[in-house]
Order: structure tokens, then sequence, then C-alpha cells
């Protein structure tokens, strides 16, 4: 007779695991926090993992804490809370032995969602422990002074600026309706002095580029299925020949699947630098940096991350040779 046994009784065979908990109270819905922390302990007590937890607050510096945590011997990083709390962690972690888990609890989660991330919180910490371990790159972006790590994208242009007006419309903000609408019917294209891994030049007018790591950014829109974040290479597509209207179409067919456009030039990269004139504003995963040029790198395999068993959207990507060849035109 054959003998089934419990996952509990599985995990309670394990060794136990330390783990640094950065438990985010104000991502999400805020006031289901206490029930959402109380899940999270007694799903980690489950599994054996032993978390120091450290709330996050309006002046926390979670660089220093994740560097202190990692500092005392915990190779596990764990973030309960959105897009936002990921990235806060992820410039400590970068080429660190440490390993980061996502329990995703945020508005958008859509880090976690590329991951493959996508249960609730009991099957988020299960995959502490029985997730797959991946290597992933990160990008890392120069404008002027300011200097971000992202995992999903950087954004030149149009992107940029109905971003925060976007991101505060979806927590309810309906006051943003009228400045989004004004910012989308104002808004001009800019020339663009592109150089493409120190050799391909590139001049267009756009109203916005994205340097994508991720297939899908925000709120689970996908670019393209093509875009991986284990290949070692950023992918850029460039706008220019696509109205705002024309734009705006492609972003509502892309929230439920691949919309395919000739008016988008796409480039597979290790680095490329931008000067826009006028200026364009430049964010990188929802942080405004300021305008102007800047240049963007791919560090390949830099962040070891807990997934799903499958990644979301991921395909073998596609047979670019270098930044010199484009997928559509």
């Amino acid at each position: 007779m054959q003998v089934s046994i419990s996952s509990k009784f599985k995990s309670a065979s394990r060794r136990p695991l330390r783990a640094k908990l950065i438990f985010n109270a104000g991502s999400g819905q805020s006031e289901e926090s206490p029930q959402q922390l109380a899940s999270i302990l007694s799903e980690m007590q489950d599994q054996r993992i032993l978390p120091e937890v450290y709330t996050v607050r309006p002046d926390s510096q979670l660089e220093t804490v994740v560097q202190d945590a990692i500092k005392t011997g915990i190779k596990l990083i764990v973030v309960a809370g959105g897009d936002g709390t990921i990235d806060s962690v992820v410039g400590a972690m970068v080429g660190s032995d440490a390993t980061l888990g996502i329990i995703p609890t945020g508005t958008r989660n859509n880090v976690a969602f590329n991951l493959g991330i996508t249960g609730d919180i009991a099957d988020s910490v299960a995959l502490l422990r029985q997730g797959r371990r991946l290597k992933i790159d990160v990008g890392r972006v120069h404008c002027g002074h300011s200097r971000q790590w992202f995992l999903e994208v950087a954004a030149m242009g149009l992107l940029s600026d109905l971003y925060p007006m976007a991101d505060d419309l979806q927590h309810g903000d309906l006051a943003q309706i009228g400045g989004l609408l004004s910012t989308l019917i104002s808004a001009t294209p800019s020339r663009l002095r592109v150089i493409l891994d120190g050799h391909k030049h590139l001049d267009t007018t756009a109203h916005m580029m994205l340097i994508t790591n991720m297939p899908f950014f925000g709120p689970h829109f996908q670019i393209s299925p093509n875009v991986s974040f284990r290949d070692g290479h950023l992918d850029v597509f460039t706008f220019s020949d696509m109205s705002k209207l024309n734009m705006l179409s492609y972003a509502v067919l892309s929230r439920g699947g691949l919309a395919e456009n000739t008016g988008i030039k796409h480039y597979r990269v290790k680095h490329l630098k931008i000067h826009s004139i006028p200026h364009m504003p430049v964010l990188a995963d929802g942080i405004l940096l300021g305008e102007g040029s800047l240049s963007v790198h791919i560090h390949p395999r830099a962040l070891t991350v807990m997934t799903g068993s499958v990644l979301t959207g991921q395909r073998a990507p596609a047979k670019l040779t270098d930044s010199r060849v484009a997928v559509n035109g």
C-alpha cells in the first residue's frame, strides 16, 4: 500500500531557513495588511522559514536594511509588497549570493506576474521552498545625476509623462483623468539620437521609446513575448511611425496579448545611449529620474530570484544577431 506524506509533514522534516521579511503594509489594500502579515507568518511557520520581520516606513532605507541582513548571513530576502517595494531592495541584492523571494500583496504585482508567482499567500510562501531558483538580468539607467536599477522597463517620452497620473488614477484619484487627457493631447514628439551597443546610430522622431527587460510591464501590458529577462540583452522599442491614437489602441490590444504593428521597431542590445531634442522625461519602473540624455546597461544574471514553475509569457528569444537587426522593419 502506498503511503502519502502531507506537505506539512515534508515541510516539518526540512531544516529551518532564516529569512528577512520586508513587509509593506501600505501596498495594495492597506486595511488587509494585519491579516496578510498573520497569514504570511503562519505559512512561513508551516514551511519552517524563520523570518526577521521589517515593516516598511515612509523613511525606510530598504537597501541598507537588506545589506545589513545579508551581512548577518541571511540568504533569503522576502518582499511582501508591490513592484515599488521590490525595486527598493534590488540594488542591495545585485551581485550578492542572496535570493529574492516575492509575496505579491501590491496593486499591480507585475514583477511577480512575470516570474510566474500568481497565487495567493499560501502558494507564494510555498514557492520560497519549492519554486525555481533563477538568475535573471537587471537593467541600470543613468539620467543626469540619477541612477536607478530596474527589472521591468525604462521609458523616455509620453509614457513617462502619463505614468504618474495613470498610477494615481489606478489608486482611485479620478481627478487625474483631466490631466491625463490634456497631457496626451498636448504631447509633441522629439528628435532622438540613439546609439546602440556603441556602434549603431539611429536618428528618429518619436513620442516615446521603451527599453524593456520583462515581457509585461505596468498593469500586465505585454509589449512582446520575445522579451526575456534571461538573455543578457535589453529590448528596445521605438514608436516612430505611430500617432498618439494608434499608440493608445496598441496599449489596449496589448492588455490581452501581443498586438503587432509595423510602426514599432525592435532592437536587442546590451547597452544604449539616447539624446532627445526637446528633452523628454525619463522613467524607470515607475520612478521619474529627470529629463534629457540617458544611458542604459544590462547586467546579465545579476539577481537570484525564486520563481514559479512556469514563467508568464516566456518563449525562446527571436534570433536577433545583434543591435543592427530590426524585427519589424
